[in-house]
């Protein structure tokens, strides 16, 4: 018997759950949680509460939930790199930037052409050290989730920062409001999230499939439409099973795109992210809390 936060609605969801663990709620205090990335050398979490400006940390071993840096510039995804450092999207920071080992910051990317960024939204590392992410303008279309400012750029696109040269280079620019991102459990395939049913009426709430070829992309089809809310953030598990963010909580599709089953959740979801040592507890951004659940799947070895 399947605990009720779990929705099985094809068979092939019942070998990626556990029926005996519930959806724990680990805390709660936020206004926007989002950017979960997961450090299992520290066996804690970094998460982001965007209109509070700051970011926390979650400790598996104590439970505990603190002030990670505050003021963060508002700060929404994070990931880790191959090093183990922390890279971030920051809205008014209007910037992607990396923590070094020593706490210090870097600063990977704030303009293209001269021209500030829009306020970079959600960001992964590819296996070559390249740092992809997306650029869309809620931060800078209002107050609370950053800072209200003019757009410089003529448009929201997704971008490559080359490892070697620090170039930043549009490679997808026929987005609304690109949004979350992420990789193939193979790196072969780049899935898109666009948002932009947010700022356009009737427009996209869908993620799209890119082949990767290197600093390229092609293709990009729909791969799933959302019928409920919007898909914000979300991460692959070995298996090729795609967790993504919704209105009704998180949603777990196959590789043909057919959704399989739902982590239902009592708020709105943002994003997710892999933890624990095994990789097999998902980590949940809901609106105001983060919560976790145990799964009979793995999250890919990196990023976590």
């Amino acid at each position: 018997m399947y605990h009720p936060h779990l929705e099985v609605i094809e068979r092939e969801y019942r070998a990626l759950i556990l029926n005996n663990c519930a959806l724990d709620k680990l805390w709660t205090g936020g206004r926007w949680l989002e950017g979960p990335a997961y450090f299992a050398a520290h066996r804690a979490l970094v998460f982001s509460d965007i209109p509070n400006d700051r970011m926390l940390r979650y400790d598996e071993a104590t439970g505990t939930v603190g002030v990670f840096r505050e003021p963060a510039r508002h700060a929404n995804g994070n990931t880790r790199d191959r090093e183990g450092r922390l890279v971030t999207c920051e809205h008014s920071g209007r910037r992607v930037t990396r923590t070094e080992h020593d706490g210090t910051i870097t600063v990977l990317a704030d303009r293209v052409d001269g021209k500030r960024l829009n306020s970079p939204n959600d960001v992964v590392v590819a296996p070559d050290g390249a740092v992809w992410f997306t650029d869309p303008t809620y931060g800078i279309d209002k107050d609370y989730e950053g800072a209200r400012a003019a757009q410089e750029l003529p448009s929201c696109d997704v971008y490559r920062i080359d490892p070697h040269t620090g170039m930043v280079r549009a490679v997808a620019t026929d987005f609304v409001r690109p949004n979350g991102i992420a990789f193939s459990p193979d790196y072969r395939w780049l899935f898109v999230a666009d948002t932009g049913i947010s700022h356009v009426s009737g427009g996209p709430r869908h993620i799209r499939r890119f082949g990767v070829d290197g600093a390229r992309l092609s293709g990009g089809e729909v791969f799933v439409e959302c019928d409920h809310g919007v898909f914000d953030g979300f991460r692959f598990c070995e298996r090729g099973y795609l967790w993504t963010s919704a209105g009704d909580g998180v949603r777990c599709y196959n590789g043909e795109g057919a959704l399989v089953g739902k982590v239902r959740v009592p708020e709105v979801v943002a994003n997710v992210a892999w933890g624990m040592r095994a990789r097999n507890r998902l980590y949940i951004c809901g609106t105001s809390s983060l919560y976790a659940t145990y799964l009979a799947t793995n999250g890919m070895a990196y990023p976590s």
